[in-house]
């Protein structure tokens, strides 16, 4: 089949290429000319799909990368994996409806179209498929199969990849259900079918409200446990040995990327709008975890006053940009709130991550360097954030005069944990 996945990020690059893998004639559309370029010259910039899968597929004939919306022409199946991000405190889905309207122009009777995009229930059949009809002429179900599909992907996971994912798919009727059921058949291990595309949506926010509440419990758990002197870290690995009834959640910097920061709010908005009700669990994690960077910077505030020392003329390392392990994303990341934070109260702050690329939007006034000897020895403190695997703890033990650790990677005399 002929296939269009719009958006080529994070969600839509690893579906793309595992269509063409799968023998379907994919073009990968983006409004991004410069990823488009490096697509097209077979480099990749997300770590879950190598430079050399797009290349077999460019040169195999069944992978095109395009940022001109003419080359959406003639799908049998377009899935749109663009961004969902909020303007305050409101969902903003003008990616969704731009989507909605390009494809509309090339839509045909008989064809799917999916959505993957995170965002509250209804979207899928009260906004992207009223679009589709408006700019089409056509109607969902009676002419054309459409559907919502959740993306899972995990950045940087090694066990659970996009094949191996089980994904929940749904369709406005039977027909576009199936349709829908039986593309994703062809890519991944095992499909989920639920009844309507609400439900598929609430799955999506429920997944990520339950990781999103309870590490806000451990967040806020870890800051009380502090002042009770207890070792949160250690009653932590003492329940997660109760094989049935717990689940382990870690405390960390705060949290990012598209899932935690943004995805429940999504869900709390609904909620209010529709039923005029607060979501308080949302709203309680969101105060929390948003503000787990401003008691990182406390925390080490305090640790320079113990040593009559100021933050302000103070060098600082960071170690580590994105949000989330051996992963180049630094969406939402508490990382750059951090580097804000401290940069404003006058310290001279410098970062390290081999993942993350030097263009990423992170604050001006912040010096990327490489982990080094020297780096770690002429820092005042360091402070782990981002705990990827290619960092060498054992120098930063032994040349780091302090670290706050977010992560219980390291230990020793000079090693304060989070």
């Amino acid at each position: 089949m002929r296939v269009v996945v719009v958006g080529q990020g994070y969600v839509g690059l690893p579906l793309a290429v595992r269509a063409a893998e799968a023998g379907h004639e994919v073009i990968g559309y983006d409004v991004d000319a410069e990823r488009v370029k490096s697509l097209t010259a077979g480099e990749s910039y997300v770590e879950d799909v190598s430079s050399d899968r797009i290349r077999a597929a460019t040169e195999a004939g069944t992978y095109r990368a395009s940022d001109s919306v003419r080359d959406c022409g003639g799908f049998d199946v377009a899935v749109v994996t663009v961004p969902t991000p909020l303007h305050e405190g409101t969902p903003d889905l003008r990616y969704i409806e731009e989507s909605a309207r390009a494809l509309a122009r090339y839509l045909r009777p008989g064809a799917t179209v999916i959505l993957e995009s995170t965002t509250y229930p209804g979207t899928t059949q009260e906004l992207f498929g009223p679009l589709l009809e408006e700019g089409s002429g056509l109607v969902a179900g009676a002419d054309f199969h459409l559907g919502y599909s959740p993306e899972r992907i995990d950045p940087g996971n090694p066990v659970w990849g996009f094949e191996q994912t089980p994904k929940v798919v749904s369709g406005v009727d039977a027909a576009s259900l199936k349709a829908v059921q039986d593309f994703y058949d062809g890519l991944v291990d095992t499909t989920v079918p639920v009844d309507s595309p609400k439900e598929a949506e609430l799955a999506k926010l429920l997944e990520n409200t339950f990781r999103h509440v309870n590490i806000a419990l451990v967040n806020e758990i870890a800051m009380f446990a502090r002042h009770l002197d207890i070792d949160v870290w250690q009653a932590i690995d003492a329940a997660s040995s109760k094989p049935f009834g717990f689940m382990r959640f870690t405390p960390g910097p705060g949290v990012g990327g598209h899932c935690l920061p943004i995805d429940p709010s999504y869900l709390s908005w609904r909620v209010q709008r529709e039923l005029g009700q607060s979501f308080r669990f949302v709203e309680l994690a969101n105060d929390i975890n948003n503000h787990m960077p401003d008691y990182v910077t406390r925390r080490l505030v305090n640790a320079f006053n113990t040593r009559k020392r100021a933050v302000n003329g103070s060098r600082i390392l960071l170690l580590g940009l994105a949000y989330k392990k051996n992963t180049g994303d630094a969406r939402e990341s508490p990382a750059v709130r951090i580097s804000q934070l401290l940069l404003d109260m006058g310290a001279e702050v410098r970062a390290t991550d081999p993942h993350v690329v030097e263009g990423h939007r992170v604050d001006q006034r912040l010096v990327r360097v490489d982990l080094t000897q020297e780096e770690l020895a002429a820092a005042d403190a360091v402070v782990l954030l981002t705990d990827h695997d290619a960092f060498d703890y054992a120098l930063v033990e032994a040349h780091a005069a302090y670290v706050l650790d977010c992560r219980r990677r390291l230990s020793g005399p000079r090693i304060e944990v989070l």
